[in-house]
């Protein structure tokens, strides 16, 4: 069984650990709209969708500070096997509200802050800090 997600993220994980500026990775929506938060709170430098001979994918423009990545850590929350569900008073804030949550609710995917104060629930899908 594959974890598209998961694999998303690992991209994205080995792309800062070996220094590269840019990584590309398979479209989806989901994956998009992971990388459009990322961007929004700092952590990439840019998100494109490429369309190329039929095919679709995402490249993403990883962000150094003084070459120290941008994200010092990304783990995957809520995985197939064990989904992970939250209220809005019970998500939990990553790295004491240092990090972002991102979750998929009823109203699209939200970062912690926008699901708390949206006063929405949903599944936890991953953290980054």
């Amino acid at each position: 069984m594959s974890d598209p997600i998961s694999n998303f993220l690992t991209v994205i994980r080995n792309a800062y650990r070996a220094n590269k500026e840019t990584c590309d990775t398979r479209y989806s929506k989901i994956h998009l709209s992971i990388a459009e938060i990322l961007k929004e709170e700092g952590y990439l430098r840019n998100v494109e969708k490429i369309d190329e001979d039929g095919k679709q994918y995402i490249r993403l423009s990883l962000k150094y500070v003084d070459e120290t990545p941008a994200v010092t850590g990304i783990k995957r929350v809520s995985t197939p096997g064990r989904r992970l569900y939250f209220q809005s008073r019970d998500i939990p804030r990553t790295l004491g509200g240092l990090g972002v949550g991102i979750l998929t609710t009823s109203r699209g995917i939200l970062k912690d802050r926008d699901a708390r104060r949206q006063n929405v629930g949903g599944e936890m899908i991953c953290a980054i800090w």
